[in-house]
């Protein structure tokens, strides 16, 4: 790899906080993203890619595609299957063209589960700092299952913390917001993890989709976000490269320190051409100011 290109990543990679949201009664005060002398910007070491995104031309070129990502600029990934690879394998491919990983999707079964130290380790061998959660079993999308989920990540925290990581994380989509048996379900495990050994990936697609306010969370629920999905939304409601979509993104991140966001992840559940879906969303993202 170009030794400039790695001497710059480098210097990127330290992880910054900048803002993430609005409400409605700020509409003043957050139109001025709009304003042309409004300079700030997402830190380049914090636009990172979550793999899934990438997955069918990673299953047929794999490094080649990580070194794609390199050169176009982003500087962290999300993984989300190794694609026959064992983690150690797989850092080696990363740290060959200047990526990071910052995180690793890991089942829940896994993590309330024996499997949890395991994915800790490797966690730790892909040189990440948070284990997520990337969804419930279904059969637990009910108060008490998710009373039951957050114990259980509550406990899977408190060893990630011992061993060294961040706190375990929660990815979010649409169901999780749904109010069942007269409780927003999300809401439980907001109340009833400890902040110290849990936190959440918002995925902001699917927090609107499901009539959450991303805003809100991070005025609310304070420096509980340390990544997010950026995934946009088409007009019909389906998925979108990040800035071609209708969600507001310059004045959804206003006050993303509020919500300690440090990571940025671009997500596309199914682009049609990935290499060009990431190409568009860094753009995007690399000049947006706000």
């Amino acid at each position: 790899m170009n030794g400039t290109r790695r001497a710059f990543l480098g210097t990127a990679a330290g992880l910054a906080v900048v803002g993430l949201a609005s409400t409605t009664a700020q509409a003043a005060e957050s139109g001025r993203h709009h304003d042309p002398r409004c300079r700030r910007r997402i830190p380049r070491g914090g636009i990172g890619m979550h793999l899934y995104t990438m997955r069918s031309v990673l299953e047929t070129a794999f490094e080649g595609t990580l070194e794609q990502l390199a050169d176009i600029g982003y500087a962290t990934v999300g993984v989300s299957g190794r694609f026959g690879r064992d983690a150690t394998q797989f850092r080696r491919v990363l740290d060959d063209v200047g990526l990071k990983a910052v995180l690793e999707h890991v089942g829940y079964a896994t993590v309330a589960g024996t499997g949890l130290q395991k994915a800790i380790e490797d966690v730790h061998t892909l040189g990440g700092e948070w284990v997520v959660v990337p969804s419930l079993p279904s059969q637990m999308h009910t108060p008490a299952g998710y009373r039951e989920a957050a114990a259980a990540m509550n406990r899977a925290g408190r060893v990630a913390r011992e061993s060294g990581l961040g706190p375990v994380l929660f990815h979010n989509h649409d169901a999780d917001h749904k109010v069942v048996e007269g409780e927003v379900l999300y809401d439980i495990l907001l109340n009833e993890t400890d902040p110290e050994y849990v936190g959440f990936e918002l995925d902001v697609y699917w927090a609107a989709k499901g009539g959450a306010d991303p805003r809100r969370l991070f005025v609310e629920e304070g420096p509980r976000f340390p990544a997010l999905h950026v995934k946009d939304m088409a007009p019909n409601g389906d998925f979108a490269d990040v800035g071609s979509g209708v969600l507001d993104f310059a004045e959804m991140f206003e006050t993303a320190h509020r919500g300690g966001v440090r990571q940025w992840l671009v997500e596309h559940d199914s682009p049609k051409d990935p290499i060009a879906t990431a190409r568009n969303s860094y753009r995007h993202l690399s000049r947006l100011r706000y």
